[in-house]
């Protein structure tokens, strides 16, 4: 379960939090005046998120692309506007 802290507890216990996020593997949520601001979490799971934005952003690519059809010239485009 992911533990939710104040930014002032944060501060007050900086190392133990660390710890627990880099090697207890325990994603901690901020909050600054009840509103949650932040999240630390471990490398592995950054690099995690880095590898699903990249898919993401590859897929997207590849709809890009697909959708994208057949390349007509500048001069096609021109006669088929009539100019």
């Amino acid at each position: 379960m992911t533990m939710t802290i104040t930014t002032a507890e944060a501060r007050k216990n900086f190392a133990d939090i660390v710890n627990k996020v880099a090697y207890g593997k325990e994603p901690i949520v901020l909050t600054r005046r009840g509103q949650e601001i932040a999240a630390l979490v471990s490398m592995d799971e950054l690099q995690l998120l880095r590898q699903i934005e990249d898919h993401i952003d590859i897929k997207d690519a590849k709809k890009a692309l697909a959708e994208l059809g057949e390349n007509i010239s500048a001069e096609e485009v021109w006669k088929q506007l009539g100019l």
